[in-house]
């Protein structure tokens, strides 16, 4: 098994100068592309999720990167996209908000995707972080139910049009949640988009992570990662393949047996470390039942794995630096990943 081969982008990766967006939380893209990102590329801009932006230049600037496929809102005409598509022999997994949707308007999108020419949609239900986006624990329970009842009615309309929901672990569900939410829905359709590090920033072991999320994996965002101490808890910052503390091949292994048709989406997100402020009361309003000893693994993990030296904070450059920085560094991952492709070839 080639556990390298075919690798595509997710559209957030292009969050932060690509997108002229410098603090745009990982939720989706928004904005419009900064005047002076046009004229430090080469290629053609990658589309803002919320213009009137054409999907098909997000597939092409990808496809002058080099990778296979790409995870994206599908925006302008889905079948001019499906046939570029295909002419340049790429795949495409939708992105589908299911929150705020009615069943009418996840109608509409499901037959756009299906247009595009695409099997699967990712989604990520909460817009921000779990840790800093509730202020009390009725805000999180109340954020939890309204989940839960849209994915109700969510789920059936997938099963409907036998089109796949993949939902991702984002900064919102412990690992016992997410896996409890598969079990809780009985459908082929409806799977997890696996993030290879949200999950630490709730305390969650990576590998335990992946390892019991694996069996329901439909698609993944792989990224690599570095940490750092810091006086409110630690730092999370993503980077380049291969550069960091994830034990990819492990990684890939596991979720490509558990299935063998699941896509590489690479999500390198080029921003500022996060700040996980898990030594401040205010982080734990929505953690009554996690433990001590998930806090004090967790900071031991940083210790033993810290950055041998500072983690980068790209949002002090200038947007042009910012732009070539965030392109090299989506460049660097794709060229590890043909690299391995061909060793293990």
């Amino acid at each position: 098994m080639n556990l390298f081969a075919g690798m595509g982008v997710a559209s957030t990766s292009f969050m932060g100068a690509l997108l002229g967006k410098r603090s745009t939380p990982p939720g989706g893209l928004t904005g419009e592309t900064h005047p002076d990102t046009r004229s430090a590329m080469s290629l053609p801009p990658v589309p803002p999720s919320g213009g009137g932006t054409d999907t098909i230049h997000f597939l092409e600037r990808c496809h002058a990167l080099g990778a296979a496929g790409i995870q994206a809102k599908i925006m302008g005409d889905p079948r001019r996209l499906r046939a570029r598509a295909e002419e340049l022999g790429m795949w495409i997994e939708a992105m589908i908000a299911i929150r705020g949707s009615s069943p009418e308007s996840l109608e509409a999108e499901i037959a756009k995707a299906k247009e595009a020419g695409c099997t699967l949609a990712r989604d990520g239900l909460l817009g921000g972080r779990r840790y800093e986006s509730f202020g009390s624990l009725e805000g999180w329970q109340a954020w939890l139910a309204e989940s839960h009842r849209q994915m109700a009615v969510a789920i059936p309309i997938f099963d409907k049009h036998a089109f796949t929901l993949a939902i991702e672990n984002h900064k919102d569900w412990t690992l016992e949640q997410f896996v409890d939410l598969f079990r809780s829905y009985s459908s082929e359709y409806f799977g997890a988009c696996i993030d290879f590090g949200n999950n630490l920033s709730l305390l969650d072991d990576i590998m335990e992570t992946i390892e019991a999320a694996a069996p329901y994996v439909r698609s993944m965002h792989l990224k690599d990662l570095a940490v750092a101490p810091c006086r409110d808890g630690f730092l999370l910052s993503e980077v380049p393949l291969g550069k960091g503390i994830v034990d990819l091949p492990r990684a890939l292994r596991v979720l490509r047996e558990a299935n063998p048709a699941v896509h590489l989406v690479l999500e390198m997100i080029t921003r500022d470390p996060l700040r996980v402020t898990c030594l401040k009361d205010s982080y734990w309003t929505t953690f009554p039942d996690r433990s001590g000893l998930a806090l004090a693994r967790t900071l031991r993990f940083v210790q033993d794995h810290a950055s041998p030296g500072p983690l980068t904070t790209p949002e002090d450059l200038s947007q042009q630096e910012h732009t070539r920085l965030e392109e090299e560094n989506i460049r660097l991952c794709l060229d590890y990943a043909r690299r391995q492709a061909e060793q293990k070839g």
